[in-house]
């Protein structure tokens, strides 16, 4: 399988000859206002995509929605999906696509896309109050014949639905949201270097992929920070921190 990191959390995967976009938030550098009560009151995302959007979307077989936050998809993104293209999200989030010609397929268990089984897992957006405000959130598994398995956790802490999907599917590629994003009261809300490294040693055979960072003004945790931290935990050859535009080739680990 190839997967590209685009921007922040949109994702290109091409995966068992199906080509999956995760996530796509594809509108310009400045295209969203700045995020409220944070830190840092900049207009988002903070940068470019490596790509066209019209790029990022060539051969989309299908997208994966995790939540309808604009920093994971956008009217740039909704606007370019092809008629019929099947869009996989929580079945919560179903009707925010029922006005345009997209083959909507919410998801609670698990369907095939193609050669491709996707199952759905939950997550935790946040700790406390701040979580239950963030709303419901979804991850995805991926499996294939003659693939590795991979676990797109989306934006979750560590958790107890983080947990058990790892336990559950024991995925040999985790795809972890870092970035530490928070807003000025409360704890992240997203993975911060204690979630990564818990990742780590729940499932010590896998690859951890992290993403989601120096995208957006609320994520103050750098892939360099990430990087040393995870040499100060051990963890230094377990854990990847793809540039955006970067495309990882991963087999059986």
């Amino acid at each position: 399988m190839r997967l590209r990191l685009l921007r922040h959390a949109t994702l290109l995967m091409d995966y068992a000859g199906v080509r999956l976009l995760v996530d796509p938030m594809l509108g310009p550098a400045g295209g969203q206002p700045p995020m409220p009560d944070t830190h840092d009151p900049r207009p988002n995302p903070l940068v470019d995509l490596p790509v066209t959007p019209d790029e990022a979307m060539a051969g989309v077989d299908a997208v994966l929605v995790s939540h309808l936050h604009g920093d994971h998809i956008d009217m740039d993104a909704v606007a370019r999906i092809a008629p019929g293209t099947p869009l996989v999200c929580q079945p919560r989030d179903a009707a925010a696509f029922a006005p345009r010609a997209i083959a909507v397929r919410p998801l609670e268990g698990s369907l095939d896309l193609g050669p491709v089984r996707v199952t759905r897992t939950g997550g935790r957006h946040g700790h406390g109050a701040i979580a239950r405000e963030m709303g419901e959130v979804s991850g995805f598994v991926l499996q294939a014949e003659g693939e590795p398995s991979v676990y797109v956790a989306g934006d979750t802490v560590w958790c107890a639905d983080v947990e058990s999907a790892l336990a559950a599917h024991w995925p040999d590629v985790v795809v972890v949201n870092a970035g530490a994003a928070r807003f000025l009261a409360g704890e992240p809300v997203t993975m911060d270097v204690p979630d990564v490294a818990a990742v780590c040693r729940a499932v010590p055979h896998a690859l951890v992929v992290a993403v989601h960072m120096e995208a957006m003004s609320h994520c103050g945790l750098s892939r360099e920070d990430l990087r040393d931290a995870m040499e100060e935990e051990g963890l230094g050859g377990r854990v990847l921190t793809p540039e955006d535009g970067e495309t990882l080739q991963l087999s059986f680990l």
